[in-house]
């Protein structure tokens, strides 16, 4: 046959071998970056070009996290590729992947658990973050006075009765301080 490198004819024993489907001599059958001969060598094919390990190796993706060749499967989120198992929360280190994510202004990943603990508006009686319960996507904070509550904090400060419902519902606040319209009428 036709030496699929040069094209001239392989004739004689030894002169030749089959790669890829297609006969070359020994001399040219040769990685398509360094020139080094793969006759009994491990080699990459990719697009009917030979490579040597090492090359092949040089032409692959590297991992945004950990800088090393993505040899298998590639998972690519904000513009980068990363191995799966890098791609990790920044505060819980868990894989995300397969695992809805986002990203903070300074383009660190976060699973969207740690992302509301470390983002979310804090409840300014129980000092706790304003989040979606599990399971749910959306939460309700009561703003008041400039200040953040949850549903069940937003209470009257003397009283202690819940703000947000039932007969003594809403908010009248006095210097500063949240009331009903009960406690707020005894204050006057």
């Amino acid at each position: 046959g036709r030496c699929a490198r040069c094209g001239e004819n392989v004739v004689g024993e030894g002169t030749g071998c089959t790669a890829m489907d297609q006969v070359f001599h020994v001399e040219c059958f040769t990685c398509i970056m360094c020139k080094n001969k793969l006759r009994g060598q491990p080699f990459y094919a990719v697009e009917k070009k030979a490579y040597c390990e090492p090359c092949y190796i040089n032409t692959l993706e590297q991992c945004s996290v950990c800088a090393k060749p993505i040899m298998e499967r590639i998972l690519r989120a904000t513009g980068k590729a990363y191995h799966p198992h890098c791609f990790t929360c920044v505060m819980c280190h868990r894989s995300l992947d397969g695992i809805p994510f986002t990203v903070d202004a300074g383009g660190n990943i976060h699973c969207i658990e740690d992302f509301h603990k470390k983002f979310a508006p804090r409840c300014s009686v129980c000092k706790e973050p304003i989040m979606p319960a599990p399971g749910q996507e959306e939460t309700v904070r009561i703003v008041a006075l400039d200040r953040d509550f949850h549903v069940q904090c937003y209470r009257c400060e003397d009283c202690g009765g819940l703000l947000s419902e039932g007969d003594n519902q809403g908010c009248y606040p006095l210097d500063g301080h949240i009331l009903c319209k009960t406690c707020n009428s005894a204050r006057i």
